[in-house]
């Protein structure tokens, strides 16, 4: 159990959907660690009735970075604002938590990691959601041999992502960011499949990929809208198909486009058996594992027939054929938990540990996607140049509800 620690004070800035619907109910209620001093958004009437609400300060970007009691930022902002607010807030010395990905391309991710390092100041980002319950009982079975030495891991997301609202990007409460530069399925959904794969596996050693868009300029197809029959240029890959060589020496497939029919799976191979994994956007899930005899009741082996007959080699096979069991879950936070990150964030600065959403796993799953697409610019294998520590699983626990919390403690 850990001890009792000072509250982290926390800017936000950008109080669109996401701070709205889970991270800030989280920050101000289940984390004890967080504290919400202030908000900003570009709207400041969004940031006023958001302040109201949960009794702190409505500021502006420079009130937030200016304030010597706020420790650090949390940037909700939309994917092109997150080079410019991460930076902003380093330079004025502020710690950054950043909502994925940490920017809108590499060479802007290495502008941010750099200043982190020349600054000194903490830099963590999302998604944080692989210090789930299922995300961390996976890596736990992996890691305890359930299924063997890895072998392999495959990823696939596939939607249909269309300019057909009637409101269709008319005003920041509309603006669809996955069809925008930085918020394309790669980066947006891409960054949970990536930090699942990475936190199980650990770093990426080679890549390589298809990727780029099947319809750069879509119509706005739905007739109230301004510009009906109008076109809308996509200037974000929205397609990815990739090969990863992993460190370790497992391998995997990621396959990501928003450009066809809804489809999922998430799957991982290993010598002696299989783990379907669960969807990781989400903090809860199932964890089915396929191999011999895994079936939850044990059974008894075939006997003797009646005339003293012995078993034969095709009747113990018969009791040996690969079968589904779902796994129990080992670890807290299996309900909408988004902020986690921030919190073991907070942890970290107060216990002089290094933080488990650390800007390195971030950067490094950056780095796994510009990798593809530059392998699909010039059809050759990409060598990764970063490196992550792995990092440390959360401890085991049986406490509940906002107790789980003790579990960052440490």
């Amino acid at each position: 159990m850990g001890k009792k620690v000072k509250p982290v004070k926390v800017g936000v800035i950008g109080c669109g959907t996401i701070c709205q619907r889970t991270y800030m109910p989280n920050m101000m209620n289940k984390f004890q660690v967080i504290d919400v001093v202030g908000v900003a958004d570009i709207i400041p009437e969004r940031a006023q009735k958001m302040a109201e609400q949960y009794g702190v300060r409505c500021m502006t970007n420079e009130e937030i970075y200016n304030d010597p009691e706020i420790e650090v930022v949390c940037n909700l902002t939309y994917p092109e604002s997150h080079f410019e607010v991460s930076k902003a807030a380093m330079l004025h010395g502020k710690s950054v938590y950043c909502e994925k990905m940490m920017a809108c391309d590499f060479e802007e991710a290495t502008e941010l990691m750099r200043l982190a390092k020349e600054q000194g100041v903490w830099f963590t980002t999302a998604p944080d959601t692989f210090l789930g319950a299922w995300e961390q009982s996976a890596r736990f079975y992996v890691d305890a041999g359930v299924i063997g030495k890895p072998v392999s891991i495959h990823a696939q997301h596939t939607c249909a992502y269309r300019p057909s609202n009637a409101k269709f990007d008319l005003s920041p409460d509309t603006f669809f960011f996955p069809l925008h530069r930085g918020g394309g399925l790669p980066f947006d959904w891409g960054g949970y499949y990536l930090h699942t794969m990475l936190n199980i596996l650990g770093p990426v050693k080679r890549v390589t990929g298809f990727a780029g868009n099947y319809e750069p300029d879509m119509e706005y197809t739905h007739p109230a809208h301004p510009k009906y029959g109008e076109t809308f240029h996509i200037d974000t890959p929205t397609s990815i198909f990739g090969a990863l060589e992993f460190e370790c020496g497992a391998h995997g497939t990621f396959h990501l486009t928003s450009e066809s029919y809804n489809s999922e799976m998430f799957i991982m191979t290993g010598t002696k058996g299989t783990l379907k994994l669960g969807n990781p956007n989400n903090f809860d899930g199932t964890l089915t594992l396929v191999r011999a005899n895994a079936h939850e009741k044990p059974r008894m082996m075939p006997q003797p027939q009646g005339n003293g007959a012995p078993v034969v080699a095709s009747q113990l096979g018969e009791f040996a054929r690969p079968e589904d069991t779902d796994l129990p879950m080992l670890f807290g936070y299996n309900d909408s938990s988004r902020g986690v990150g921030l919190a073991d964030m907070c942890y970290a600065m107060r216990n002089g540990r290094r933080p488990r959403a650390h800007c390195d796993i971030g950067y490094h799953a950056m780095e796994v996607i510009h990798g593809m697409i530059e392998s699909a610019k010039t059809g050759k294998i990409y060598e990764m140049t970063s490196h992550f520590e792995r990092p440390e699983p959360l401890p085991l626990t049986n406490l509940v509800g906002t107790g789980q919390e003790d579990s960052l403690n440490n």
